[in-house]
């Protein structure tokens, strides 16, 4: 008969209690409940978070879970929070008021660009002040943002005037903006967040030519665009953040309205995983990684609600031995 040594080469520890931080994949029997228990890979779940101070709607975030920041929106204010993974503190003004900016970069480096009013307008943030910048070379909002502030991008964005919804890219350096190549498919509305370093970005959902939502993904690599595997629902103004291979897609509105719904992507497939506590679009998201980040803000109604997403290290699973 296989055994469990068979197949791994050593036997099942015989333990009264189960491991306080076990490591996913190990295996061990608990002789208090007399069942086979081990560790499998982590469970996303929302929580609630501290409330930001200024009830707002149509506003950007960048960095992380416990370093965040979120800045602009409607009614149109140039107030910006900072948010420790308890709760926010009002930091300093923007340098211009807008709401649907785009943003990338951490808490003590951070880029914020354009907004509605529609402006090219640009400025840095130091983690205490915010300094104006250049402008970019179009004007527009609702885009997506990644990057750090020496190597940023900002991917679509909306103009005045109408038209076809924008493939606009521009990088920034730290001091200049350059257009670069178009992404595939222009959209505009899911501004809140986007994933990943310049040389390895990603950019999901949006608006297509004012009406209607698309599902497409799109990955960068510092030079051209490549369509990769669609999200499962697609939606706008939504939050978004982590990397090009491990990314959160969360919250949004479509035709049907504003939805709850979170997806992963692992760098091969969406999976819809829990979803938030609220259904909500137009919200500041931010995050470092797949496993840790959060959104805050939007609508409708207008609120100052946070969540935090975070990935447990680990969950205990019992096996069936019959």
């Amino acid at each position: 008969m296989t055994t469990y040594k068979n197949i791994k080469g050593i036997e099942i520890k015989y333990l009264s209690a189960d491991p306080p931080a076990p490591n996913a994949g190990q295996v061990w029997y608990n002789s208090t409940s007399k069942v086979v228990k081990g560790a499998i890979n982590g469970v996303g779940a929302w929580a609630s978070g501290g409330n930001l101070n200024t009830t707002r709607t149509n506003l950007v975030g960048f960095g992380t879970l416990s370093a965040g920041v979120v800045a602009g929106g409607n009614p149109v204010t140039n107030a910006t929070e900072k948010y420790n993974g308890t709760s926010w503190t009002n930091s300093g003004n923007m340098p211009y008021a807008a709401e649907g900016a785009m943003a990338f970069g951490t808490l003590t480096a951070g880029v914020i660009m354009g907004g509605n009013p529609i402006v090219a307008t640009s400025a840095e943030y130091n983690g205490t002040s915010w300094t104006a910048g250049n402008n970019a070379n179009s004007a527009g909002t609702s885009g997506q943002g990644f990057g750090s502030l020496t190597a940023g991008v900002i991917a679509c964005r909306a103009a005045s005037g109408g038209g076809p919804t924008p493939n606009v890219v521009e990088e920034y350096d730290g001091t200049s903006w350059s257009e670069v190549n178009e992404v595939n498919t222009g959209r505009a509305g899911y501004e809140r967040s986007s994933s990943g370093p310049q040389t390895a970005g990603i950019i999901f959902g949006g608006g297509v030519d004012g009406s209607g939502v698309t599902d497409v993904v799109e990955s960068y690599n510092g030079t051209s665009w490549t369509e990769i595997a669609d999200v499962n629902t697609g939606r706008q103004e939504g939050g978004g953040f982590g990397l090009q291979s491990d990314a959160i897609m969360a919250g949004g509105a479509n035709p049907g309205g504003n939805t709850a719904l979170t997806e992963s992507w692992n760098g091969t497939a969406w999976t819809e995983l829990a979803n938030q506590g609220t259904g909500r679009a137009y919200m500041g998201s931010a995050g470092a990684t797949g496993s840790s980040g959060f959104i805050a803000g939007g609508q409708p109604p207008n609120t100052n609600a946070t969540e935090e997403w975070t990935v447990s290290s680990f969950t205990t699973k019992t096996f069936d031995t019959d």
